[in-house]
């Protein structure tokens, strides 16, 4: 058993890559006016994409907690080598559409499982004594990073399967989407209490834990919903800046690379950073550099503008790691993996309604228009969100210091 559950770590970390080798992120806005859609309509395709895990995203975090998360994982990775073969024949509005519901319940049904399966794997190691397990809040961590690396290759792989054609992208995207079910068919399920079947009970005691428990728990899930909600309109942002910019389309999966690999790199290092500038001094960097990117892109000309998205990248790695790591730590075994996919979901019920809109802008306004928009909305956010959030965890951590009773 033992034996098995250390292959889980490895394993996956085998489908957090190849559940983000995502060849045709790169080239996907390009791919979609291919086939006569506008900005509007891509976005469009990312509001349905973003409802269907709206209505999936809970009920499948649950049912990873009940059900057990290596099945939920499993079904997840079924509909995901469903939607890329789906996407082979694409070629309308209707047949986008089609594809993104059937990759939104993939990631529905994944998303939360994974860290959560992860997360159980090296507290029963941990607990067991077992050589092999490591800390749990550093495998989440370098989860992200092979994630984001996994981009980062991504973007690579993109820029030379160009060198044929979008279509080579696609097959290759294709295979790649078929993987990441033979590496579920090897996860093993970690011994540990199930939930009951007392579905109003459950959810009682998940609302009083978000809402009545730890209030860093709180304030943690505010802070992944508001800077993960930012990093999603930036990703659809991207492309049509650089072409904005002038920046030919066979640099996009180069720079993409470079994005994917620093967010990747910022994630590895997170805690190391954490424990050298503290908390409070990160999460202000956290902070400040998604307001000097969106402003540098905004005002920047060319490459210039390009490079200023790295400011973005850098905070979203360091975001990731910290506050998935503090949410997962303070969060019982349990209810982890519906807990996580209640965070997604407040990104992606968020978006539904908005998503479309940034098509709007961006067709209507502008790129520049645009980022000075999101400049605007989002620093005051991200202000509201981190201020209470700081206060807390200092107030947490004086609590938790030791009291020294003074000698008679």
């Amino acid at each position: 058993m033992k034996r098995s559950l250390r292959n889980n770590i490895r394993n996956i970390y085998l489908l957090g890559f190849f559940n983000s080798l995502m060849v045709i992120n790169p080239v996907f806005v390009p791919l979609l006016q291919g086939h006569d859609l506008s900005m509007n309509q891509v976005l469009q395709t990312q509001a349905l994409f973003a409802l269907t895990i709206a209505l999936f995203e809970v009920p499948s975090g649950y049912i990873a907690d009940i059900w057990g998360r290596r099945r939920a994982i499993l079904l997840g990775s079924v509909f995901f080598a469903s939607g890329f073969l789906y996407l082979l024949g694409a070629d309308s509005f209707v047949d986008f559409l089609v594809f993104e519901v059937l990759i939104g319940l993939a990631v529905s049904l994944i998303s939360g499982a994974d860290l959560a399966l992860l997360y159980d794997t090296e507290v029963y190691l941990q607990e067991e004594g077992a050589e092999g397990g490591g800390t749990a809040g550093k495998s989440l961590s370098r989860l992200i990073s092979v994630e984001a690396a996994a981009s980062g290759i991504a973007g690579i792989m993109a820029s030379v399967l160009l060198l044929w054609s979008l279509d080579a992208v696609v097959v290759a995207q294709t295979v790649i989407g078929m993987v990441p079910l033979l590496l579920a068919l090897t996860l093993v399920e970690v011994p540990r209490p199930v939930l009951e079947v007392n579905h109003r009970g459950n959810a009682r005691s998940i609302l009083e834990l978000l809402l009545f428990g730890k209030p860093v728990v709180l304030w943690t899930a505010f802070a992944i919903a508001a800077f993960g909600l930012l990093a999603v309109y930036v990703f659809w942002i991207y492309q049509k800046y650089w072409e904005f910019q002038g920046v030919p389309i066979e640099w996009n999966g180069y720079i993409w690379a470079a994005f994917a690999l620093t967010v990747s790199v910022s994630a590895n290092f997170a805690s190391a950073l954490e424990q050298r500038l503290g908390t409070q001094r990160v999460l202000c960097l956290i902070g400040v550099l998604p307001v000097l990117g969106l402003l540098g892109m905004a005002l920047g000309a060319g490459w210039i503008g390009v490079m200023f998205g790295f400011a973005l990248q850098v905070s979203r790695g360091l975001s990731m790691s910290l506050f998935y790591e503090a949410l997962n730590r303070r969060v019982p075994g349990t209810f982890r993996a519906t807990v996580n996919s209640l965070v997604s979901l407040a990104v992606r019920a968020v978006f539904i309604g908005t998503g479309p809109l940034l098509g709007f802008a961006l067709d209507r306004f502008g790129v520049t228009s645009t980022l000075l928009i999101l400049l605007a909305i989002f620093t005051p956010v991200m202000a509201v969100v981190l201020v209470p959030l700081i206060a807390r965890i200092r107030r947490e951590s004086e609590s938790e210091e030791p009291q020294v009773v003074p000698a008679a």
